[in-house]
């Protein structure tokens, strides 16, 4: 007989994060850090060039809305905090931080709006930003695309080397792009990557989800931030042996086995939230440097708001022996 076992997502208090290690970061780890050796005020108007230094919009796929959302350029900005989903939550911890920007990978409104009245969730994070006085700027697939950028937190954490997109950016640097494919220092089994992929994420429901062989030999890894389920033609061309991302659903993942050449790639389904928030400390951190470097006093930090939408999972326990 099999049992139900219940597994609650971690839902980290709002605290201050410190980024000195990026990818070892996880919720409710460390405190802020401020731009050192800096002494003048930025404006909005100064974090929105800097950001555009390091993530270019025309770095951004052309159905995705990035940019400004809300507040105004000559805004003084003394406080940035850094979030995944600009969530009702999340807004009011950025409020009471006293941050006077939000900076977010997801948009708030990804389609064309006809009003943003309070009366809806988006209206009211609207009206919320603006009467708490915190400016909106979403770094969403240009976020993705640039060096340094979501998937390549991803491939450093994971310690993959001679890494490279797996799908190049149109309007980039040859190293720019969607997705990012790399090898690992030696061969493992997909079971201990599994658990590698796992332990480095923050603590989320659903977990972890692999289709392949435990004790399969890999070592060629691509991976995608978010849902990566529209890159398999460039994974497949890629030759790697597991493909890491999120969202996958069950006829593309279903698909992709069928067709998958003696089992590879492998597949490893990970959250949503879990696989962009690793980015969010790397983020904070360049651009702490670049406003620092411009002789800025900005204190940034990353959100401890879970915004993963999902609270337990049931998943079906082994059986006992003999059962």
């Amino acid at each position: 007989m099999q049992e139900d076992h219940t597994e609650s997502a971690s839902h980290a208090e709002p605290a201050e994060i410190a980024h000195d290690d990026a990818h070892d970061a996880g919720l409710g780890d460390a405190e802020s850090v401020a731009t050192e050796g800096a002494a003048a005020a930025a404006t909005l108007a100064d974090v929105l060039l800097a950001a555009e230094e390091l993530w270019p919009e025309s770095l951004a796929e052309d159905w995705d809305a990035v940019g400004l959302v809300a507040g105004h350029p000559q805004m003084a900005v003394a406080k940035v905090m850094f979030a995944v989903d600009p969530t009702l939550e999340v807004i009011e911890e950025a409020l009471d931080w006293g941050a006077q920007l939000l900076l977010t990978h997801h948009p708030l409104m990804p389609k064309g709006v006809h009003s943003v009245a309070a009366t809806s969730g988006k209206g009211q994070a609207v009206h919320r930003l603006i009467e708490g006085g915190c400016a909106l700027l979403t770094v969403h697939t240009n976020g993705d695309s640039a060096v340094g950028g979501v998937s390549d937190v991803l491939a450093d954490a994971l310690g993959l080397t001679e890494v490279q997109p797996l799908q190049h950016a149109s309007l980039g640097l040859p190293e720019e792009g969607i997705g990012r494919v790399g090898d690992l220092e030696s061969v493992m089994s997909l079971g201990d990557f599994a658990e590698r992929v796992f332990e480095m994420l923050p603590a989320v429901a659903g977990g972890v989800r692999v289709a392949g062989d435990r004790q399969a030999l890999i070592r060629k890894v691509a991976v995608c931030g978010g849902a990566g389920d529209g890159l398999f033609d460039a994974v497949r061309a890629s030759g790697a042996d597991v493909y890491v991302t999120a969202d996958l659903r069950h006829h593309p993942a279903s698909e992709a086995r069928e067709s998958a050449a003696g089992g590879r790639p492998f597949l490893i389904d990970v959250s949503h939230f879990a696989s962009e928030w690793l980015w969010l400390p790397a983020a904070a951190t360049a651009l702490g440097n670049v406003l620092a470097d411009q002789g800025f006093d900005v204190e940034l930090a990353v959100s401890q708001t879970n915004s993963d939408p999902w609270d337990f999972v049931l998943t079906p326990g082994l059986a006992a022996p003999g059962a």
